[in-house]
Parts: C-alpha cells; structure tokens; sequence
C-alpha cells in the first residue's frame, strides 16, 4: 500500500490499523499511523470508563457525562485525521495530535 492508503487505513479501526502497521508504508504514513493510534486508545480507555462509571450511581452520571462529551471530541478528532490522511496532509489534531507513540 502507498502511503496515502496507508494513512487512511490506519484510521479505520484496530484491524485497519494492524493491517497498515504491518502491510502498509510505514514511513510514508507513520504520521497518520501514530495519530490514529492516539486516538483509537483514546477512544477505547473512554470506553472502558464509561462501562465502569454505568454501575456507580451518582457519581457514574457525571463522568457519563464527561466521558460522552470528551468521546464527541474524539470523534471529531478523528474526522480530521480522517480528512487529512486523505488529503496527504500531516496536519496534527488539537491537543492530542503531537503524542508520539511511534518512533
């Protein structure tokens, strides 16, 4: 895969994102494959809180609450991540974009 399919796999989900890790350009795309990484933990660490904070009873609502709207954020996040990748832009994400997990 070129580095622009790789980039917009990457994005896809955890599969798209192994497959493109591993069969895809990694130094043409290793940009997108560390944001989507980024972001895709993101999304599974609010996930997993939002699961955790269900059973608790007050205290659950207001960090559904918080969890909903910083997973909306996410969401977005990944839009223009999504956008860029197809636009072969390294154009980094607001407040998560420059995490390096990859080197």
């Amino acid at each position: 895969m070129d580095a622009k399919v790789t980039g917009i796999v990457s994005y896809l989900s955890w599969i798209g994102w192994i497959i493109a890790f591993f069969a895809g350009d990694k130094e043409g795309a290793k940009f997108h494959l560390n944001q989507s990484l980024v972001i895709m933990i993101g999304m599974t660490v609010l996930s997993i809180l939002s699961v955790v904070a269900g059973v608790i009873p007050v205290v659950g609502l207001i960090i559904s609450l918080v969890v909903g709207i910083l997973s909306l954020a996410l969401f977005v996040f990944w839009i223009m991540g999504l956008i860029a990748a197809c636009k072969q832009e390294e154009k980094a994400v607001p407040v998560i974009g420059n995490i390096q997990l990859l080197k």
